[in-house]
């Protein structure tokens, strides 16, 4: 089924350089030549810093990601992706890097995606009122091989200088904002480009989507068939009440509709007591 992909042109919708760490990953699994649109404009969808906010999720707006590079490029078979930064889900206090890669292929009729969340990035963000807290800042958010933005205000996205990737030009930047507003306030660069951690995120979500696109439907043989649902409910092996533990994965082909149950996907039938909300309430 592979050989649908074969000797095709795969067109990355990015202008940050994703196609780094995604095309050798499509290339190398599935012999396809991938390409970047020229001037392709993706912060019309949506830019880290406000000045444009994204309408749509993260999902969709990775879609709209690629129907936008295919339109521009006439090409059929598209990639993107779309990151977003904060809190993570299920651990307080921790951020996280949460990934969507989309694939798509209108030449069959398929529509493939993944997701990455991951606890390793450097999202953060400050106000500062001197050089001192500034630097403290910096070397935390792992800089100056990490870029950092600055600008006014959190809330007021004027007097924006990003992609500062050198102490000279973080101090003159610095210095100009601060002798204006007397508060300064600094946050990671999040374009992949400008993100080495962000950047080896995207390169695992890749690699998830290709072994997605890798596995085929065992009834229709459709490339795609993965993860589509998790049930929870992996019973304490004390009390034998459900946690919130996953029981099983769903796997469903989004062409035939074929669905497939996983239980006990991480090999464990029982859960220990602290993870039960009756055993360790």
């Amino acid at each position: 089924m592979m050989s649908i992909f074969k000797g095709r042109k795969v067109v990355i919708a990015t202008k940050h350089g994703k196609e780094e760490v995604i095309a050798p990953v499509l290339e190398s699994r599935f012999e396809v030549e991938c390409f970047v649109p020229h001037n392709f404009d993706t912060d019309s969808l949506g830019t880290f810093t406000g000045e444009v906010e994204r309408a749509t999720d993260p999902l969709t707006t990775a879609r709209k990601k690629c129907l936008l590079a295919m339109e521009i490029s006439n090409c059929d078979l598209a990639i993107a992706s779309e990151g977003s930064f904060g809190a993570h889900p299920t651990i307080p206090f921790i951020p996280a890097d949460d990934e969507w890669m989309f694939f798509m292929d209108k030449k069959n009729g398929l529509e493939i995606y993944a997701r990455e969340l991951s606890t390793e990035t450097n999202f953060s963000a400050q106000a500062v009122k001197s050089k001192e807290e500034l630097i403290y800042f910096a070397e935390r958010a792992k800089f100056p091989s990490h870029a950092l933005i600055l600008r006014k205000s959190h809330e007021e996205s004027i007097d924006i200088v990003n992609g500062i990737m050198d102490w000279d030009f973080l101090d003159k930047s610095f210095t100009g904002l601060n002798k204006k507003y007397q508060e300064v306030f600094v946050e990671t660069d999040m374009r992949a480009m400008y993100n080495p951690t962000r950047m080896a995120v995207i390169s695992m979500a890749a690699e998830k989507l290709a072994a997605k696109i890798s596995t085929c439907c065992p009834k229709c043989n459709t490339p795609g068939f993965g993860i589509m649902d998790a049930k929870l409910g992996l019973p304490c092996k004390w009390c034998g009440t459900p946690t919130r533990s996953v029981l099983s994965y769903i796997y469903r082909c989004t062409k035939c509709g074929f669905t497939k149950e996983d239980l006990y996907p991480n090999k464990k039938k029982v859960q220990e007591p602290r993870f039960c909300d009756i055993c360790n309430p």
